[in-house]
């Protein structure tokens, strides 16, 4: 643009473009024109002259005017606001609730002297009602009468506070945080999956009193080979991948005649083997395994019983899950072959020929979601009968993949040209990439946040709560344009009072717990803001300091927060002592620094913590890796915080890391099995009566109980 590179600024600030930003070293950075233009461009306000500038800006202040109603409010049950009506210059307008429930709620109007608005000739007037504090929780409808006609728009009314969490502040709780495809049984199919999920909070809570069992994401991923590893990119977050199906599970196996039950017999035999196998785990055979099998049972007649559980399951779901069903079934016939470019561009008359000529398809991944959601809805419940007083708490990932289904049927709230990821930070110094669209603000919200409302919904039916990967998104973006470098992007900001809100009435009608990952660099008033509405954050030992960059004392820990030694993008305890992540990061070029630099700044911090756990008396010299391990637990067991996770990992010794960000193919991601310190798999029986995890477990135990 031959203009001032100012207008183009100022313009990306009013649009919620970040122009520069606080990088990890400290350093404010700026934002290049070069990029600020290819995110506006993702937004729809493309600019290419100072012309362009003046249209946009034009635009942007008709479009309230030419709306009679906002196309979505979202407001606190606690705070009085008010709404604009816009109608023709002089004419009368009355303005209602329509509650959720079907009463009526009748609002006032207040003073607004706004000049009115010439539109295209017209001119516009501006009302203003007053929307009263107090106004009961839900998704009700602004009604508004005017001489044009009538007008609604959704109207959202949330929590102040999400209070699920407060029912826990006297007696603190503490659970296990699993990979579960990792975690296997002598009856898995190689994969771990929701059988596995039932048996592993039962015995979590039965034998050692955890209250709560934190996965990965669940999400689908494509119904076909090759399955992409990572959980945290899916097709779709709304739904469940047929990996975690357990065949045995399904009712209509028990009434397989014998030749089709010695069918799945074998589909079975033919991966039970890789139960077993430390290296790595195989996800493509164990899909197509699964597939075939399923189609066997499904050619059992469903019983009257079971056709009414599965038709209220469809209602529930509703248009959702038939997109869902439909673009699986498309996928399924496409994926790997030369037609996929066809899951780039779905139109009607190919949706249109599909709902005809793959309707038995599109029947069984429906039938496929209904057995999957009946499973996890049976693994919340025996964690509960087990003891959990949270239960299963499932982890919702920041995106999805590029072509997909979400990015199919929701791409008209999604932003094209851009991806989501990360800048630089310590630990991965050239950004990341995640390859994800991200939500776009202002179509989000002309959708009343409904995508983002069904998706919760769906999540939390069976959650005693819910971990959001990266909660910050909630507030912004990183967005990367195309073609550009993971570190040449820009944060885009999204109204994180709507967003939360929604995320809050829903936790609260499901009584689901809410935690946030709310790790990064961000401004100190979003941890704050997250406090006010009932969300918990994330602590990661390793990570917390006090404002001298000292290791920070157990006391002085955050009270609302879930407390753990590590994560999932570190390696489990044991590895990190020995500083196996930063050799592993400079053998795939990851480090800016020498690794002998890296090495010695890696342990000096790593002392640094250990001091702290030697004056508390917790870690005495010489002390070995276990009881390393047992000495951090107990540190964090001194916290006020609220919860505290413990992963699987540091339980039975593994040392790998499951996930290696700012990588793809150059490591394993998210393909390592659940092993001990001597490499050997451990399965979920070997969990019932290992040692090691009995003495970790109870020192938490034991600690939570005498703070």
């Amino acid at each position: 643009m031959a203009s001032d590179s100012s207008m183009l600024r100022d313009l990306a600030r009013d649009l919620g473009v970040s122009t520069q930003y606080w990088g990890w070293d400290g350093s404010r950075k700026d934002v290049s024109d070069t990029t600020l233009h290819a995110i506006l461009e993702a937004l729809g306000a493309g600019i290419r002259s100072e012309e362009d500038v003046a249209t946009v800006r034009a635009a942007r202040e008709r479009e309230p005017w030419a709306r009679t109603l906002p196309p979505v409010t979202v407001l606190r049950e606690d705070r009085a606001s008010t709404v604009p009506v816009h109608v023709d210059h002089g004419t009368s307008v009355r303005l209602h609730l329509r509650l959720e429930d079907g009463g009526r709620w009748d609002l006032a109007q207040g003073e607004d002297h706004t000049p009115p608005f010439d539109l295209d000739g017209t001119l516009r007037g501006r009302a203003r009602f007053h929307l009263p504090a107090g106004l009961p929780l839900g998704w009700h409808r602004l009604v508004a009468e005017t001489e044009q006609g009538v007008h609604e728009a959704d109207l959202v009314v949330t929590p102040a506070r999400l209070r699920v969490h407060e029912q826990y502040a006297s007696h603190r709780a503490f659970g296990l945080q699993a990979q579960l495809y990792s975690v296997r049984s002598q009856r898995s199919w190689g994969i771990g999956d929701l059988g596995d999920l039932r048996d592993l909070a039962a015995i979590s809570a039965a034998r050692h009193g955890a209250d709560f069992l934190l996965l990965n994401p669940l999400h689908a991923s494509y119904p076909t080979a090759p399955v992409e590893p990572s959980p945290y990119l899916p097709v779709t977050r709304r739904f469940t991948s047929a990996l975690y199906l357990r065949i045995e599970d399904v009712p209509e196996y028990r009434d397989l005649p014998g030749f089709a039950r010695q069918r799945v017999d074998l589909l079975r035999e033919g991966v039970q083997g890789w139960n077993t196998r430390a290296d790595r785990l195989e996800r493509d055979a164990v899909l197509s395994a699964k597939m075939e099998a399923l189609e066997e049972i499904f050619a059992v007649p469903l019983t009257p019983g079971r056709q009414a559980l599965l038709d209220a399951y469809r209602r529930r779901e509703g248009e959702g899950l038939e997109d869902f069903a439909l673009w699986s079934a498309i996928a399924e016939h496409v994926h790997g072959t030369a037609e996929e470019t066809v899951l780039e561009h779905l139109d009607e008359p190919l949706l249109a020929r599909a709902r005809t000529e793959l309707a038995d398809r599109i029947e069984f991944h429906v039938r496929v979601q209904w057995l999957l959601d009946e499973q996890m809805g049976a693994a919340q419940s025996a964690a509960q009968d087990a003891g959990m007083r949270i239960g299963i708490m499932h982890d919702l990932a920041v995106g999805v993949e590029q072509i997909g289904a979400d990015s199919w049927r929701l791409r008209e709230v999604l932003a094209g040209g851009a991806a989501v990821g990360a800048p630089a930070d310590q630990y991965n110094q050239q950004g990341q990439n995640w390859h994800q669209p991200p939500w776009h603000p202002e179509r989000l919200r002309d959708a009343s946040y409904k995508p983002w409302r069904d998706m919760l919904r769906t999540l939390m039916r069976h959650a005693g709560a819910l971990r959001i990967d990266h909660v910050l998104g909630l507030f912004r973006l990183w967005w990367i344009p195309e073609g550009h470098e993971a570190a040449d992007g820009a944060y885009v900001s999204y109204d994180h009072e709507a967003m939360i809100g929604i995320l809050v009435l829903e936790a609260q009608r499901s009584g689901t717990l809410v935690v946030g990952e709310d790790l990064g660099t961000f401004e100190p008033w979003v941890r704050d803001y997250l406090v006010d509405r009932g969300i918990l954050g994330t602590s990661i030992l390793w990570f917390e300091y006090d404002g001298e960059r000292r290791p920070l004392r157990a006391e002085d820990y955050r009270t609302l927060c879930m407390a753990s030694v590590n994560t999932h993008d570190l390696p489990p305890t044991a590895g990190y002592l020995q500083g196996d992540h930063v050799s592993l990061r400079h053998e795939l070029g990851l480090l800016e620094r020498s690794l002998p630099e890296e090495l010695a700044a890696d342990a000096a911090g790593r002392e640094q913590v250990l001091d702290v756990l030697r004056a508390e008396g917790l870690l005495g010299e010489g002390a070995g890796i276990e009881e390393t391990v047992i000495a951090l637990h107990r540190h964090l067991a001194r916290t006020p915080s609220l919860l505290l996770g413990v992963s699987l990992v540091d339980c039975v010794g593994e040392r790998r890391i499951q996930n290696q960000p700012g990588t793809d193919e150059e490591y394993p991601n998210w393909r390592i099995p659940l092993a001990d310190a001597e490499g050997e798999t451990v399965s979920i029986d070997d969990i019932a009566s290992d040692q090691r995890t009995a003495r970790l477990l109870a020192a938490v135990r034991e600690g939570i109980s005498s703070r």
